[in-house]
């Protein structure tokens, strides 16, 4: 299931609940999955309690759900499967404001990757794997618009006029260690965003200013 980077926030708020916790914990750890009589036994939590926090955590996708034969015994009178439960491989990072370094993580070993292969210079594979990211990326979105796509990934957009601001980099620590490499890969990812959304009547350009992300959205004239 693929989730959103804000999501991430709601799943941490399902485990701020105490019980709730401890029974993640504990399935977690444990090397096999767990009926809710096992871990209802294991930690002394009543059943019913047990089963209302364990649906939860399924609910945000923190753990999966499979039916398994307890007892041994299969065929006629075996019995129904139990209800058995482990830990997901979803994971769950929460970062304010938000941050995206995965995406840069992806974007640059692929981009590495695909150098090796063919010879060309890496910066010049990165900043067409980020195009071509972003033109993915607004060919998904298209319908929300490009304020709810760019939300989506963290930017943070104003709109100011006729332009959109860009008031959050996802890629902050990278683009100040690293600026030409990361805005200008910044940069090609937006920009097959809007290509990818299609008739945005808006550009990508850098625009460098404090506090906000490098890329700014425009119409062509302005």
């Amino acid at each position: 299931m693929d989730h959103p980077p804000a999501d991430g926030v709601a799943a941490v708020a399902v485990l701020d609940e105490p019980t709730r916790r401890r029974l993640y914990e504990y399935v977690a750890r444990h090397p096999t999955a767990l009926s809710r009589d096992e871990i209802a036994t294991a930690l002394r939590v009543p059943r019913a309690t047990v089963a209302f926090h364990l649906e939860k955590l399924v609910d945000e996708d923190l753990l999966d759900v499979g039916y398994e034969r307890r007892n041994g015994r299969s065929g006629p009178g075996a019995g129904r499967p139990a209800k058995v439960y482990r830990r997901s491989q979803r994971q769950v990072a929460v970062q304010l404001p938000e941050r995206r370094y995965d995406l840069a993580g992806h974007l640059l070993a692929t981009a590495v990757e695909e150098a090796d292969r063919t010879g060309q210079p890496v910066r010049a594979v990165l900043e067409r794997q980020a195009y071509r990211f972003g033109r993915r990326l607004g060919e998904t979105t298209h319908t929300d618009g490009v304020v709810a796509a760019l939300e989506a990934q963290g930017f943070e957009p104003r709109t100011e006029g006729t332009q959109v601001l860009l008031g959050n980099c996802p890629f902050h620590t990278l683009a100040r260690e690293h600026t030409q490499t990361i805005c200008a890969m910044n940069l090609n990812l937006l920009d097959g965003l809007l290509t990818g959304i299609g008739d945005t009547g808006l550009t990508a350009s850098l625009d460098p200013q404090p506090g906000h992300c490098c890329v700014r959205l425009r119409p062509p004239s302005a």
